[in-house]
């Protein structure tokens, strides 16, 4: 078919080279525009635009989809479908509507659970036992429309946000070409989302991040988990000359008591409102991450220690 594909992270790029591989027409690829990274800040573009420029596609990073100006050019392309995966903006019932057949994205949740922008981490943060991958058909409603293909993925005790997307990746670059094929060939059963269960996977905020010793350790592992590596959950640990800001990356729970912040032991098991965490992967601000056993080399922290 002769498509369109927006997205940006490199979540959606192995969707891209998927439909790239089952030998689709990619006339136009749209991602967000090239933003400051690393440490000199320099503008980069997205892996979704560095993949599609070494393929010779051509490619378009408008600020906004809701321009006039970028709705015609879209209009223009004359498609039989758009894929969307990951793209960052909201796009108006013209673009949806432009391609013959319509619009088509690729989820990272068994919708209606976790309709919104961070599913992947919510579904951690919430203690869910399974997620997945849908294809599902774009309506004007956020995340509202109805599925296609959907494949479930557990979610391991280890897993963070970043394994976790690796996986749900993978499946959504699987399920992509036969659906598109059963789109194509007008065999594609839709199958509205179910009524009941639906709740939103909001954007994750900067203070969401901060660690409060004082929830569960089970609660607090997932916290910590779904939040890795990025923005990472965080606390202050007691330093020679003031507070060190410490984030925790990999965690377990083990069963043990104390008072909530204080560690038990050498090691970085520290007491939580019920039971306490084994802090397993950790990262002080302005350097890389370590495991635990170096961390402390470099970082002692003794029994009784309290964070804040």
């Amino acid at each position: 078919m002769r498509l369109a594909f927006l997205g940006t992270p490199e979540f959606a790029a192995l969707s891209l080279a998927a439909i790239l591989e089952a030998g689709h027409e990619v006339v136009c690829v749209y991602s967000q525009p090239p933003a400051p990274r690393g440490r000199g800040q320099a503008l980069k573009p997205s892996p979704v635009q560095a993949f599609a420029e070494s393929r010779g596609l051509m490619v378009r990073t408008p600020a906004s989809m809701k321009a006039p100006e970028e709705i015609t050019a879209f209009q223009a392309l004359d498609l039989d479908a758009s894929v969307v995966v990951a793209f960052g903006q909201i796009l108006l019932r013209e673009v949806l509507e432009a391609p013959r057949l319509g619009a088509f994205n690729v989820h990272a949740s068994l919708l209606p659970r976790w309709r919104g922008a961070a599913p992947i981490q919510r579904a951690i943060m919430a203690g869910d036992a399974v997620t997945g991958v849908q294809v599902m058909r774009m309506t004007e409603g956020l995340d509202e429309g109805p599925v296609l293909a959907t494949e479930t993925v557990r979610i391991g005790p280890l897993d963070t946000a970043a394994t976790l997307q690796s996986r749900l990746a993978e499946a959504g670059a699987r399920l992509l070409p036969p659906t598109l094929a059963a789109i194509e060939a007008g065999t594609a059963v839709e199958v509205p989302q179910a009524a009941e269960g639906l709740t939103y996977a909001k954007k994750i905020k900067p203070a969401e991040a901060r660690i409060d010793w004082s929830r569960p350790a089970a609660d607090l592992d997932h916290h910590i988990r779904g939040l890795s590596p990025f923005p990472g959950a965080w606390f202050e640990a007691p330093g020679e000359s003031g507070p060190v800001r410490v984030k925790a990356l990999l965690s377990g729970v083990e069963d043990a008591r104390g008072e909530p912040g204080v560690a038990l032991d050498g090691g970085l098991l520290i007491a939580c409102g019920q039971g306490a965490v084994r802090l397993l992967t950790v990262q002080r601000e302005g350097k890389a991450a370590q495991d635990a056993e170096t961390f402390l080399r470099g970082f002692p922290v003794a029994a009784g220690t309290r964070f804040s």
